[in-house]
């Protein structure tokens, strides 16, 4: 983090409300596009996004200023995310049960997804931790290759060729999942 990140956690963690404003101006987007991933709902995402803010804001003072706010941040709107799904399943009563049965008729659990989703994490699980690390931030997080560089303060360059090598290493360890590409390869030319 360089000197002008320090200087605005400290005002954050000392109470300055021009720091939380700057901090809800710079991270806002990907907060609430992380808030809209996980409930898939603009609405409840933007409750979402406030109700971390505030959180967080009460909890600046015992923010480590050494630390990038931005982890710190996601994590407070993950779990914010998860009471304000809790609380509009609570205001909706029985009518989300209803609506989850009637989701659950019309597609069936599907043994092929849950085992694809198994071998991705198995594949994510044997990526070296720089690796695996990059596309967390990238596919679950939402950030940008230059965000991830200045989160880890790392040049763009390096996130980027980090990023293509645990890209192929997935591919790699994932190639006998198939896909379009392996439907598209004829029989014997694997």
């Amino acid at each position: 983090m360089d000197e002008t990140g320090r200087a605005l956690a400290r005002r954050f963690r000392a109470g300055d409300e021009t720091a939380l404003a700057e901090l809800y101006t710079v991270h806002s987007a990907r907060l609430h596009a992380t808030a809209l991933r996980l409930l898939g709902d603009p609405d409840l995402a933007a409750e979402a996004v406030q109700r971390a803010l505030v959180r967080a804001w009460r909890a600046a003072p015992g923010f480590d200023e050494e630390r990038e706010p931005l982890p710190w941040l996601y994590a407070i709107v993950r779990r914010t995310a998860r009471d304000v799904h809790r609380d509009a399943r609570r205001a909706a009563g029985g009518q989300v049960a209803l609506d989850e049965a009637a989701h659950l008729a019309a597609e069936p659990p599907c043994l092929e997804r849950e085992w694809l989703g198994l071998q991705v994490r198995r594949a994510l699980a044997l990526l070296h931790p720089d690796e695996r690390g990059v596309l967390r931030m990238a596919y679950y997080d939402g950030m940008t290759q230059a965000e991830i560089a200045l989160e880890l303060g790392l040049p763009l360059g390096t996130v980027k060729s980090r990023t293509a090598r645990a890209l192929r290493r997935t591919a790699g360890l994932l190639h006998h999942v198939g896909g379009p590409r392996a439907a598209a390869r004829p029989l014997g030319t694997e």
